[in-house]
C-alpha cells in the first residue's frame, strides 16, 4: 500500500481585468497520509505491520476453518476441510511454503513465457520437417516411449487434483493446484508430439492407449497409477506421486531422450521434450522443501514418510525396471536411478533401507 509523497509546486497565472494584467502565484501542495496499516490484517497478524509480498497476501491464512454448514455426505466423520484427512500432523500447516513463492499472477506469467518458447520449438520442428530426417528406428522408439506417457501425466493430474481438494493450508494447496495444471499441460504436449510423429494422424494415439492398457512393459506402471487413485491419505499420495514415481520416471525419460534419441540424431525430440526436464528441475525444490519440513516437524511424521517412501519405491522400481528391459535403455541401469533417488532423499535428511533388484 503506497502512501502519497509530499510535494509542492508553484504556478504563476496571468489574467486581465480592465485591460490591466495581474500576476497571481498559486501554490499546490499535497500532504502525505500514513496508512492505518501496511497490509491486510490477517497477513499483519503473522508477519507484522510491514508491506507484504503478493505471495504472502495470496497464500497465508486463507484456509476455511469455521462456519461450515454441514459435513460432507460421503465422509460424515470429517469436516469439509479437516486436518485429520492425513496421518501427518503439523502445528502450523502454513510452514509448508513454496520456495518458488508462486501465486496465480507469477505462475501464469512464468508458464506463458515457457509456452511461447515451446510453441516456437514446435513451429521450428514442423516447419523444417526435422522428423523426416530422423532414423526410422528412432521414430518408432519415440512413439513407444512418449505417447503412452501421456496417460501417466493424466494420472498425475488426477492425483494432484485430489491432493488440492483435501490438503490443508493454502500454501500447499495452491502449489498442488499449479502442479495439477502442469501435468495436464504435459499430457497435452505429449499428445501433440505423438501427432507430429505420425503426420497428425490419430492412429498413433490409439496405439499409445493400447500399449498403456495391454503392453507388458507398461502394466506395472499402469497398475501402480490405478492403486494411487485409491489412496485416501493425501499426504501419502503426495509422497507417492510427486516424490517417488516422478523421482524414478523423470530421470529415466530424460536419460532415454538425451542418450537414446538426441545422441543418435533425434534433436527434434529433444527440443519438444525439454519442457519435461525443465519442469522437473523447477518443481523438485518445492517437493523437497515440503517433505523436509514435514519430516522435521516430528518423529511421527518422519516415520510416516519413510514408510510411504519404502512402500511406493518398490512399485516405482518395478515399473522402471519393466520399461528399461522392454525399451532397450542399455546405457542406463536401475541402480543408477536408485542412486539418483537416494541422493535426493539424503539431501532432505530422509534415509530408507536400500532395496534389492
Amino acid at each position: 500500500m503506497a502512501s502519497p509523497v509530499s510535494a509542492s509546486s508553484g504556478l504563476r497565472a496571468l489574467y486581465k481585468n480592465n485591460n490591466r494584467e495581474f500576476a497571481m502565484q498559486i501554490d499546490i501542495k499535497t500532504s502525505s497520509v500514513k496508512p492505518v496499516r501496511s497490509t491486510y490484517a490477517y497477513v499483519q497478524k503473522r508477519f507484522g505491520d510491514k508491506p507484504a509480498s503478493r505471495y504472502q497476501e495470496a497464500s497465508y491464512d486463507i484456509q476455511e476453518e469455521i462456519n461450515f454448514h454441514y459435513r460432507p455426505l460421503w465422509q460424515p466423520e470429517y469436516e469439509i476441510f479437516d486436518t485429520r484427512r492425513t496421518a501427518l500432523v503439523m502445528q502450523d500447516w502454513y510452514a509448508l511454503k513454496d520456495p518458488r513463492q508462486l501465486y496465480y499472477g507469477s505462475y501464469t506469467l512464468m508458464r506463458a513465457r515457457q509456452q511461447e518458447v515451446l510453441e516456437s520449438n514446435f513451429a521450428f520442428v514442423e516447419k523444417n520437417d526435422l522428423f523426416a530426417s530422423m532414423p526410422a528406428e528412432l521414430l518408432v522408439k519415440a512413439r513407444k516411449w512418449l505417447v503412452p506417457l501421456r496417460h501417466y501425466e493424466w494420472g498425475a493430474n488426477m492425483n494432484n487434483s485430489f491432493i488440492t481438494g483435501y490438503a490443508y493450508g493454502a500454501v500447499l494447496a495452491n502449489a498442488t493446484m499449479f502442479a495439477t495444471m502442469d501435468r495436464l499441460g504435459s499430457a497435452q504436449y505429449l499428445t501433440r508430439i505423438g501427432l507430429l510423429l505420425d503426420g497428425n494422424q490419430p492412429g498413433v494415439l490409439e496405439q499409445g492407449k493400447d500399449d498403456w492398457l495391454d503392453a507388458p512393459c507398461w502394466q506395472p506402471l499402469r497398475e501402480s497409477m490405478e492403486h494411487l487413485f485409491l489412496v485416501k491419505d493425501w499426504g501419502e499420495l503426495f509422497v507417492a506421486q510427486n516424490l517417488v514415481f516422478d523421482g524414478y520416471l523423470y530421470p529415466l525419460v530424460k536419460h532415454i531422450v538425451e542418450h537414446e534419441m538426441v545422441g543418435k540424431g533425434g534433436s527434434g525430440i529433444g527440443m519438444l521434450t525439454a519442457f519435461m526436464s525443465e519442469w522437473f528441475e523447477e518443481t523438485q525444490p518445492w517437493v523437497n522443501s515440503v517433505l523436509k519440513t514435514l519430516a522435521s516437524e516430528s518423529p511421527a511424521n518422519c516415520q510416516h514418510l519413510l514408510c510411504w517412501i519404502d512402500n511406493w519405491r518398490a512399485r516405482a522400481r518395478h515399473a522402471a525396471s519393466a520399461l528399461l528391459q522392454a525399451l532397450g535403455a542399455n546405457s542406463l541401469e536401475l541402480e543408477q536411478l536408485d542412486a539418483i533417488f537416494a541422493l535426493r532423499l539424503s539431501r532432505m535428511g530422509l534415509h530408507v533401507e536400500e532395496v534389492s533388484a
